[in-house]
Protein backbone atom coordinates (compact mmCIF):
# COMPACT_ATOMS: atom_id res chain seq x y z
CA UNK A 1 0.00 0.00 0.00
CA UNK A 2 2.78 2.59 0.77
CA UNK A 3 4.68 1.35 -2.58
CA UNK A 4 1.66 2.41 -4.56
CA UNK A 5 1.41 5.30 -2.73
CA UNK A 6 4.97 6.62 -3.13
CA UNK A 7 5.09 6.04 -7.35
CA UNK A 8 4.36 9.06 -9.18
CA UNK A 9 1.36 8.88 -10.81
CA UNK A 10 3.01 10.26 -14.38
CA UNK A 11 5.29 7.85 -14.71
CA UNK A 12 3.11 4.82 -15.17
CA UNK A 13 -0.29 2.84 -14.23
CA UNK A 14 0.03 1.34 -11.02
CA UNK A 15 -2.24 -1.86 -10.13
CA UNK A 16 -2.41 -3.46 -6.94
CA UNK A 17 -3.42 -6.96 -6.40
CA UNK A 18 -5.09 -8.05 -3.04
CA UNK A 19 -6.11 -11.77 -2.31
CA UNK A 20 -8.17 -10.43 0.38
CA UNK A 21 -11.66 -8.84 0.06
CA UNK A 22 -10.43 -5.73 1.95
CA UNK A 23 -6.99 -3.82 1.88
CA UNK A 24 -4.67 -3.96 5.27
CA UNK A 25 -6.26 -7.01 7.68
CA UNK A 26 -2.66 -7.78 9.06
CA UNK A 27 -2.06 -3.95 9.27
CA UNK A 28 -5.22 -3.11 11.16
CA UNK A 29 -4.37 -5.81 13.51
CA UNK A 30 -0.51 -5.08 14.31
CA UNK A 31 0.41 -3.97 17.98
CA UNK A 32 -2.33 -6.04 19.70
CA UNK A 33 -4.89 -3.64 17.73
CA UNK A 34 -3.37 -0.57 18.70
CA UNK A 35 -0.70 0.04 15.50
CA UNK A 36 2.52 -0.15 16.95
CA UNK A 37 3.69 1.88 13.74
CA UNK A 38 7.99 2.14 14.77
CA UNK A 39 10.31 2.98 17.79
CA UNK A 40 12.02 6.03 18.09
CA UNK A 41 15.20 3.51 18.97
CA UNK A 42 15.04 2.82 15.55
CA UNK A 43 18.75 1.54 14.03
CA UNK A 44 20.31 -1.69 12.50
CA UNK A 45 20.87 -3.42 15.71
CA UNK A 46 17.29 -4.35 15.99
CA UNK A 47 17.44 -6.68 13.18
CA UNK A 48 17.97 -9.94 12.13
CA UNK A 49 19.13 -11.66 8.74
CA UNK A 50 20.59 -15.03 8.11
CA UNK A 51 22.45 -13.64 5.60
CA UNK A 52 25.03 -11.67 7.63
CA UNK A 53 27.43 -10.17 5.03
CA UNK A 54 24.14 -8.20 3.87
CA UNK A 55 23.64 -6.02 7.14
CA UNK A 56 25.19 -2.88 5.64
CA UNK A 57 22.41 -3.20 2.45
CA UNK A 58 19.68 -3.56 5.19
CA UNK A 59 21.57 -0.36 7.47
CA UNK A 60 21.61 1.65 4.21
CA UNK A 61 17.70 0.57 3.21
CA UNK A 62 16.72 1.71 6.49
CA UNK A 63 18.69 5.41 6.93
CA UNK A 64 17.27 6.03 3.75
CA UNK A 65 13.73 6.01 4.98
CA UNK A 66 14.31 6.15 9.13
CA UNK A 67 11.30 6.27 11.94
CA UNK A 68 11.48 9.84 11.78
CA UNK A 69 10.30 10.21 7.97
CA UNK A 70 7.72 7.22 8.54
CA UNK A 71 5.71 9.72 11.21
CA UNK A 72 6.34 12.29 8.69
CA UNK A 73 4.68 10.26 6.05
CA UNK A 74 1.56 9.18 8.00
CA UNK A 75 1.15 12.59 9.41
CA UNK A 76 1.03 14.26 6.02
CA UNK A 77 -2.28 11.77 5.45
CA UNK A 78 -3.76 13.32 8.47
CA UNK A 79 -2.53 11.40 11.49
CA UNK A 80 -1.20 12.41 14.72
CA UNK A 81 1.28 9.80 16.33
CA UNK A 82 3.09 9.90 20.29
CA UNK A 83 5.47 7.29 21.87
CA UNK A 84 5.70 5.62 24.97
CA UNK A 85 7.95 4.70 27.43
CA UNK A 86 9.88 2.01 25.75
CA UNK A 87 9.90 4.56 22.04
CA UNK A 88 6.91 2.73 20.72
CA UNK A 89 4.97 5.11 18.43
CA UNK A 90 1.46 4.23 18.21
CA UNK A 91 -1.71 6.78 16.58
CA UNK A 92 -3.00 8.76 19.19
CA UNK A 93 -6.30 7.07 18.96
CA UNK A 94 -4.56 3.89 19.50
CA UNK A 95 -6.19 2.17 16.54
CA UNK A 96 -4.45 0.17 14.12
CA UNK A 97 -6.90 0.41 11.47
CA UNK A 98 -6.58 3.94 11.55
CA UNK A 99 -3.47 3.39 9.65
CA UNK A 100 -5.07 1.03 6.91
CA UNK A 101 -7.84 3.50 6.71
CA UNK A 102 -5.28 6.58 5.98
CA UNK A 103 -3.34 4.46 3.32
CA UNK A 104 -6.57 3.52 1.85
CA UNK A 105 -8.10 7.10 1.67
CA UNK A 106 -5.27 8.45 -0.11
CA UNK A 107 -5.23 5.71 -2.48
CA UNK A 108 -8.38 6.38 -3.30
CA UNK A 109 -6.92 10.27 -4.28
CA UNK A 110 -4.43 8.54 -6.89
CA UNK A 111 -4.99 7.17 -9.80
CA UNK A 112 -3.92 3.67 -8.40
CA UNK A 113 -6.34 1.06 -9.67
CA UNK A 114 -7.22 -1.79 -6.70
CA UNK A 115 -8.34 -4.95 -7.13
CA UNK A 116 -9.87 -7.54 -4.33
CA UNK A 117 -10.13 -10.93 -3.67
CA UNK A 118 -7.53 -11.39 -6.29
CA UNK A 119 -4.78 -14.03 -6.28
CA UNK A 120 -1.71 -14.30 -8.33
CA UNK A 121 -0.92 -17.84 -8.71
CA UNK A 122 1.76 -16.79 -11.15
CA UNK A 123 4.24 -14.71 -12.73
CA UNK A 124 5.74 -15.11 -15.99
CA UNK A 125 8.07 -12.73 -18.02
CA UNK A 126 8.35 -13.09 -22.04
CA UNK A 127 11.38 -11.05 -22.41
CA UNK A 128 9.63 -7.75 -22.61
CA UNK A 129 6.91 -7.78 -20.09
CA UNK A 130 6.02 -10.00 -17.12
CA UNK A 131 2.29 -12.12 -17.36
CA UNK A 132 0.60 -12.22 -14.17
CA UNK A 133 -2.24 -15.10 -13.75
CA UNK A 134 -4.61 -13.67 -11.21
CA UNK A 135 -7.26 -15.77 -9.57
CA UNK A 136 -10.44 -13.62 -9.04
CA UNK A 137 -14.43 -14.35 -7.68
CA UNK A 138 -15.09 -13.93 -11.77
CA UNK A 139 -12.47 -16.45 -12.98
CA UNK A 140 -8.87 -16.64 -13.88
CA UNK A 141 -7.31 -13.17 -15.63
CA UNK A 142 -4.13 -12.25 -17.16
CA UNK A 143 -2.22 -9.21 -16.60
CA UNK A 144 0.72 -7.92 -17.88
CA UNK A 145 2.83 -5.40 -16.77
CA UNK A 146 6.26 -3.94 -17.07
CA UNK A 147 7.75 -4.61 -13.32
CA UNK A 148 6.25 -6.40 -10.61
CA UNK A 149 6.73 -5.97 -6.39
CA UNK A 150 6.06 -8.70 -4.65
CA UNK A 151 5.04 -7.71 -0.74
CA UNK A 152 3.08 -10.76 0.00
CA UNK A 153 4.23 -10.68 3.67
CA UNK A 154 6.34 -14.15 4.58
CA UNK A 155 4.64 -17.53 6.35
CA UNK A 156 3.14 -15.94 9.65
CA UNK A 157 -0.56 -15.40 10.82
CA UNK A 158 -1.89 -16.81 7.60
CA UNK A 159 -5.59 -16.09 8.66
CA UNK A 160 -4.80 -13.13 6.61
CA UNK A 161 -3.74 -14.27 4.19
CA UNK A 162 0.25 -14.53 4.65
CA UNK A 163 0.77 -18.37 3.78
CA UNK A 164 3.89 -18.34 1.97
CA UNK A 165 2.70 -17.98 -1.37
CA UNK A 166 5.27 -14.82 -2.11
CA UNK A 167 8.00 -17.62 -1.83
CA UNK A 168 6.26 -19.64 -4.38
CA UNK A 169 6.58 -16.54 -6.90
CA UNK A 170 9.81 -15.93 -6.17
CA UNK A 171 11.19 -19.11 -6.83
CA UNK A 172 9.51 -19.22 -10.49
CA UNK A 173 12.56 -16.78 -11.32
CA UNK A 174 15.61 -18.80 -9.81
CA UNK A 175 15.26 -17.08 -6.12
CA UNK A 176 16.03 -19.79 -3.57
CA UNK A 177 14.44 -19.32 0.46
CA UNK A 178 16.04 -19.34 3.52
CA UNK A 179 14.74 -21.70 6.18
CA UNK A 180 11.68 -20.27 7.84
CA UNK A 181 10.79 -19.92 11.58
CA UNK A 182 8.03 -18.13 13.47
CA UNK A 183 8.85 -15.09 15.17
CA UNK A 184 7.50 -13.14 17.78
CA UNK A 185 5.53 -15.68 18.96
CA UNK A 186 4.36 -17.68 22.52
CA UNK A 187 6.87 -20.37 23.34
CA UNK A 188 5.69 -23.61 24.43
CA UNK A 189 7.48 -24.99 27.61
CA UNK A 190 7.39 -27.59 30.23
CA UNK A 191 4.37 -26.76 32.32
CA UNK A 192 4.62 -29.87 34.51
CA UNK A 193 5.21 -27.85 37.36
CA UNK A 194 4.00 -24.09 36.30
CA UNK A 195 0.17 -25.28 35.07
CA UNK A 196 -1.40 -24.23 38.44
CA UNK A 197 0.47 -20.27 37.65
CA UNK A 198 -2.33 -20.60 34.43
CA UNK A 199 -3.24 -16.28 33.54
CA UNK A 200 -0.76 -15.09 35.98
CA UNK A 201 1.16 -12.18 34.84
CA UNK A 202 4.23 -11.06 36.27
CA UNK A 203 4.94 -7.55 35.38
CA UNK A 204 8.59 -6.21 34.05
CA UNK A 205 9.83 -9.11 34.27
CA UNK A 206 13.51 -9.46 33.33
CA UNK A 207 13.94 -12.40 31.17
CA UNK A 208 16.81 -14.06 30.14
CA UNK A 209 17.43 -17.12 27.23
CA UNK A 210 20.22 -19.40 27.25
CA UNK A 211 21.70 -22.05 25.54
CA UNK A 212 22.80 -24.49 27.44
CA UNK A 213 25.31 -21.80 29.48
CA UNK A 214 25.14 -19.61 26.38
CA UNK A 215 23.31 -16.33 27.23
CA UNK A 216 20.87 -15.58 23.91
CA UNK A 217 19.16 -12.58 25.50
CA UNK A 218 18.13 -10.74 28.18
CA UNK A 219 15.15 -8.22 28.05
CA UNK A 220 12.37 -6.46 30.35
CA UNK A 221 8.62 -7.01 30.08
CA UNK A 222 5.45 -8.68 31.18
CA UNK A 223 5.51 -12.50 31.11
CA UNK A 224 2.06 -14.32 31.39
CA UNK A 225 1.64 -18.23 32.34
CA UNK A 226 -0.44 -20.03 29.85
CA UNK A 227 -1.65 -24.13 29.76
CA UNK A 228 0.76 -24.37 27.16
CA UNK A 229 4.12 -22.21 28.33
CA UNK A 230 4.70 -18.42 28.58
CA UNK A 231 3.14 -15.38 26.40
CA UNK A 232 3.26 -11.47 26.82
CA UNK A 233 5.81 -8.87 24.87
CA UNK A 234 8.54 -10.52 27.12
CA UNK A 235 8.36 -13.14 25.57
CA UNK A 236 7.80 -11.91 22.13
CA UNK A 237 10.86 -9.84 22.03
CA UNK A 238 13.10 -12.93 23.10
CA UNK A 239 11.17 -15.44 20.94
CA UNK A 240 13.00 -14.22 18.01
CA UNK A 241 16.90 -14.73 19.47
CA UNK A 242 15.31 -18.00 20.37
CA UNK A 243 13.25 -19.35 17.40
CA UNK A 244 15.78 -21.31 15.37
CA UNK A 245 17.17 -23.75 18.47
CA UNK A 246 13.66 -23.69 20.51
CA UNK A 247 12.58 -27.23 18.98
CA UNK A 248 15.56 -28.82 20.06
CA UNK A 249 14.98 -28.62 23.29
CA UNK A 250 17.91 -26.91 24.28
CA UNK A 251 16.63 -23.27 25.63
CA UNK A 252 16.04 -22.94 29.22
CA UNK A 253 14.22 -19.17 30.62
CA UNK A 254 15.61 -17.71 33.68
CA UNK A 255 13.26 -15.17 34.48
CA UNK A 256 13.88 -12.35 37.55
CA UNK A 257 10.46 -12.29 39.46
CA UNK A 258 11.38 -9.23 41.30
CA UNK A 259 14.02 -7.08 39.10
CA UNK A 260 13.84 -3.93 41.20
CA UNK A 261 14.57 -5.75 44.76
CA UNK A 262 17.96 -6.91 45.09
CA UNK A 263 19.15 -9.96 46.22
CA UNK A 264 20.44 -9.11 49.64
CA UNK A 265 16.68 -7.07 50.79
CA UNK A 266 14.82 -10.32 49.45
CA UNK A 267 17.29 -12.44 51.79
CA UNK A 268 16.90 -10.09 55.09
CA UNK A 269 13.12 -9.81 54.26
CA UNK A 270 13.04 -13.71 54.33
CA UNK A 271 15.22 -14.13 57.89
CA UNK A 272 12.88 -11.23 59.29
CA UNK A 273 9.23 -13.00 58.41
CA UNK A 274 10.74 -16.66 59.57
CA UNK A 275 11.42 -15.07 63.30
CA UNK A 276 7.78 -14.85 63.13
CA UNK A 277 6.30 -17.78 64.54
CA UNK A 278 2.91 -16.89 63.04
CA UNK A 279 4.04 -17.01 59.49
CA UNK A 280 3.14 -20.27 57.49
CA UNK A 281 5.60 -21.53 55.68
CA UNK A 282 3.47 -21.74 52.53
CA UNK A 283 2.64 -18.28 52.78
CA UNK A 284 6.11 -17.11 53.63
CA UNK A 285 6.19 -14.95 50.00
CA UNK A 286 2.69 -13.82 50.70
CA UNK A 287 2.94 -10.00 50.22
CA UNK A 288 6.37 -10.20 47.80
CA UNK A 289 5.48 -12.20 45.11
CA UNK A 290 1.81 -13.90 43.57
CA UNK A 291 0.61 -15.94 46.42
CA UNK A 292 0.59 -18.78 43.63
CA UNK A 293 3.77 -18.29 42.35
CA UNK A 294 4.90 -17.95 46.31
CA UNK A 295 3.26 -21.28 47.24
CA UNK A 296 5.41 -23.05 43.91
CA UNK A 297 8.78 -22.07 45.16
CA UNK A 298 8.25 -22.85 48.21
CA UNK A 299 7.18 -26.36 47.46
CA UNK A 300 10.88 -26.62 45.93
CA UNK A 301 13.04 -24.61 47.83
CA UNK A 302 14.92 -25.42 50.81
CA UNK A 303 16.67 -22.40 53.18
CA UNK A 304 16.08 -18.65 52.56
CA UNK A 305 18.86 -18.56 50.32
CA UNK A 306 17.80 -21.18 47.96
CA UNK A 307 14.41 -19.19 47.86
CA UNK A 308 16.01 -16.03 46.86
CA UNK A 309 18.13 -17.37 44.34
CA UNK A 310 14.79 -19.38 42.69
CA UNK A 311 12.84 -15.71 42.78
CA UNK A 312 16.02 -14.34 40.58
CA UNK A 313 16.31 -16.62 38.41
CA UNK A 314 13.12 -18.97 38.13
CA UNK A 315 13.72 -21.62 35.67
CA UNK A 316 11.71 -22.14 32.47
CA UNK A 317 12.52 -24.94 30.24
CA UNK A 318 11.54 -23.96 26.34
CA UNK A 319 10.02 -27.13 24.34
CA UNK A 320 8.86 -25.29 20.75
CA UNK A 321 6.58 -22.19 20.23
CA UNK A 322 3.36 -22.07 18.70
CA UNK A 323 4.10 -22.27 14.96
CA UNK A 324 3.02 -19.66 12.32
CA UNK A 325 -0.26 -19.53 13.53
CA UNK A 326 0.53 -17.55 16.09
CA UNK A 327 3.41 -15.36 14.86
CA UNK A 328 3.36 -11.84 13.62
CA UNK A 329 6.46 -12.29 11.68
CA UNK A 330 8.53 -14.79 10.16
CA UNK A 331 12.02 -14.87 10.78
CA UNK A 332 13.88 -16.00 6.60
CA UNK A 333 13.42 -15.42 3.49
CA UNK A 334 14.37 -14.47 0.03
CA UNK A 335 18.48 -13.70 0.80
CA UNK A 336 19.54 -10.40 0.49
CA UNK A 337 22.39 -11.56 -2.01
CA UNK A 338 19.41 -12.11 -4.59
CA UNK A 339 18.50 -8.44 -4.80
CA UNK A 340 20.73 -5.01 -5.06
CA UNK A 341 20.44 -2.59 -2.94
CA UNK A 342 17.07 -1.17 -4.23
CA UNK A 343 15.67 -4.52 -3.81
CA UNK A 344 15.25 -5.66 -7.13
CA UNK A 345 15.98 -9.41 -8.53
CA UNK A 346 19.22 -10.10 -9.54
CA UNK A 347 17.95 -12.75 -11.48
CA UNK A 348 15.13 -10.54 -12.84
CA UNK A 349 14.83 -7.34 -14.16
CA UNK A 350 11.37 -5.63 -13.20
CA UNK A 351 11.26 -7.94 -10.43
CA UNK A 352 11.12 -6.30 -6.86
CA UNK A 353 10.42 -7.57 -3.42
CA UNK A 354 9.66 -5.64 -0.17
CA UNK A 355 8.19 -6.06 2.96
CA UNK A 356 8.64 -9.66 5.45
CA UNK A 357 9.06 -11.52 2.02
CA UNK A 358 12.95 -10.67 2.28
CA UNK A 359 15.05 -12.82 4.44
CA UNK A 360 14.70 -9.46 7.20
CA UNK A 361 12.90 -9.34 10.50
CA UNK A 362 12.33 -6.92 13.66
CA UNK A 363 12.03 -7.10 17.21
CA UNK A 364 9.52 -6.57 19.13
CA UNK A 365 8.52 -2.92 19.51
CA UNK A 366 7.60 -1.42 15.91
CA UNK A 367 10.54 -2.46 14.04
CA UNK A 368 8.50 -4.78 11.50
CA UNK A 369 6.47 -1.76 10.67
CA UNK A 370 9.58 0.10 10.08
CA UNK A 371 10.93 -2.35 7.77
CA UNK A 372 7.81 -2.73 5.23
CA UNK A 373 8.42 1.12 5.29
CA UNK A 374 11.58 1.51 4.51
CA UNK A 375 11.94 -1.26 1.71
CA UNK A 376 8.63 0.06 0.17
CA UNK A 377 10.49 3.20 -0.11
CA UNK A 378 13.56 1.79 -1.73
CA UNK A 379 11.50 0.09 -4.06
CA UNK A 380 9.24 3.24 -5.31
CA UNK A 381 12.08 5.49 -5.28
CA UNK A 382 13.77 3.08 -8.04
CA UNK A 383 10.46 2.90 -10.26
CA UNK A 384 10.36 6.64 -9.86
CA UNK A 385 14.42 7.04 -10.99
CA UNK A 386 13.27 4.89 -13.73
CA UNK A 387 10.55 6.46 -14.78
CA UNK A 388 12.13 9.82 -14.62
CA UNK A 389 15.09 8.84 -17.07
CA UNK A 390 11.81 8.15 -19.34
CA UNK A 391 11.84 4.18 -18.43
CA UNK A 392 8.55 1.90 -18.09
CA UNK A 393 6.63 2.03 -14.71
Amino acid sequence: MICAALIKEEYGKVLLLERSDRLGKKLSATGNGQGNLTNVNFGVSHYFTQSPNEREKIEKILSNATDKALIKFFESLGGLFSADERGRVYPTGRQASALTDLLRYYLSTKKTEISLSSKVTNIKHDGKSFLLIVQTEQGEENIYSENVIVCTGGKAAKNFGTDGNGYTLAKQFSHTVTPLYPALVQLKTDASKTKSLKGIRVMNAKVSAYAGEKLLKTTRGDLIFTEYGVSGDAIFKISSFVTQIAEKGTVTLFVDLLPEISEDILYSTLLEKTKNANVNRQELLCGILNNQIGRLIMKEAGDAKKIVETIKKFPIRVTGTLGFDYAQVTKGGIPLNEVDERLQSKHQKGLYFAGEVLDVDGECGGYNLQWAFSSAVAVANALNEKGKAGGQV
